[in-house]
């Protein structure tokens, strides 16, 4: 019997693998279509396959979805770190052109100067009882700074140095409520006319010009500049223009509001006027002794 059982065995074996190479043979040719029994068993397939992959695919686009979500928020992070650091340049590079644009009228404005040397400087402080009216500049007595220098800017006149250590001087503006303050001056019109910058309206903003002979004729928008007398400042620096003529209190002079030339409220660069000649000079005849001994007298009194 074991043996019978055994042949058997081999004969099922037999016939199953001539079943199987039949069936893979079948399924190989050519055909058109597919019998029942593979139509059956591919559509089950294909739905099982359906509804896992389905689901799967769902779970997996979401997950895609997430990680895209992700890259997008750190690639916009990135990008606004850059756009941060490029306005940061961009700043910067502004700063330095205006720095440079400011250096370069410094330059230019200390090739032209010819009644004094300059001394460039750099405002590094404002006085903070005094923030209107005094400054602190970088060089003092070391780099040729004295007290009573001149000070001005590419635009125009701004004060002058009050106070000298060996590394920094303390410069007093022309915006002061000093009432000792005082600019011997002159207004460029078609004749010179002499006057005293004494203070300044607050609420104007501009700076008063008294002591204006009453027979002077004074236009609105003319040029004043220092007139050189005392042998403080320098003659000829820009200090502004007239905005508006009146009389003084008693009614014996003219007086004038000007509108300064420097911006008093950004100070950086300046130069500092160091004058080769204190004397009176550089004067052209057309003043009267009378008209330069009273404003000699005025400057001496006042521009100190």
């Amino acid at each position: 019997m074991p043996q019978f059982f055994q042949n058997k065995k081999i004969l099922l074996l037999l016939f199953g693998t001539i079943f199987l190479v039949a069936l893979i043979s079948f399924s190989l040719r050519d055909r058109d279509n597919a019998t029942l029994p593979e139509q059956i068993i591919k559509d089950s397939v294909g739905f099982g396959h359906s509804i896992v992959s389905k689901p799967m695919n769902f779970v997996t686009d979401i997950f895609v979805n997430i990680n895209n979500l992700l890259n997008t928020y750190d690639e916009n992070e990135r990008l606004k770190a850059r756009l941060d650091e490029f306005a940061v340049l961009d700043a910067k590079l502004k700063e330095v052109q205006s720095e440079n644009e400011k250096l370069r009228a410094v330059v230019e404005k200390t090739e032209g100067l010819s009644d004094y040397e300059s001394i460039q400087a750099t405002v590094i402080a404002r006085n903070p009882d005094q923030w209107e009216e005094k400054i602190i500049l970088d060089k003092g007595s070391t780099h040729g700074v004295e007290v009573n220098m001149a000070v001005q800017t590419a635009t125009g006149l701004v004060g002058k140095v009050v106070l000298v250590t060996p590394f920094t001087s303390e410069v007093e503006l022309l915006f002061t409520n000093n009432p000792n303050y005082r600019v011997s001056s002159m207004i460029l019109g078609e004749k010179e006319v002499y006057g005293l910058i004494e203070g300044y309206d607050v609420d104007r903003g501009e700076l008063i010009m008294k002591r204006i002979d009453s027979s002077a004729t004074i236009k609105e928008g003319e040029q004043v500049v220092s007139s050189g007398l005392g042998g403080i400042f320098p003659k000829g620096i820009l200090i502004g223009e007239v905005k508006e003529v009146t009389t003084d209190d008693f009614g014996l002079t003219k007086m004038a509001y000007i509108q300064p030339a420097a911006n008093f409220s950004l100070l950086d660069h300046v130069i500092i006027a160091k004058r080769s000649v204190t004397s009176i000079d550089g004067y052209d005849g057309n003043e009267t002794n009378t008209d330069l001994t009273n404003d000699v007298d005025e400057e001496e009194d006042g521009e100190s």
